[in-house]
């Protein structure tokens, strides 16, 4: 089991928002699950965060990743992550 968290910014307008990130990698089928995101974004930000993982010059592990945005609150609007 592994855990790692990050503290970032979101771009919201003129504001930048404390964003948490907090990534999950534990045993079991193959997954990648993101919490946080409205419904819809969702499909698209899970094929742009393998992307960028492989990209970045690291191997996606096969086993199940959870990556929680928090806090949710936030209305994210856009393709950013």
């Amino acid at each position: 089991m592994s855990l790692s968290k990050v503290l970032t910014r979101a771009a919201l307008g003129v504001e930048a928002p404390l964003v948490t990130i907090e990534a999950h990698i534990s045993n079991g089928l193959p997954a990648l699950t993101l919490v946080g995101l409205p419904e819809t974004t969702v499909k698209e930000a899970r094929e742009r965060v393998r992307s960028a993982i492989i990209n970045s010059g690291f191997a996606f592990p096969a086993k199940r990743v959870t990556i929680n945005l928090a806090p949710a609150r936030f209305t994210q609007r856009g393709r950013a992550v």
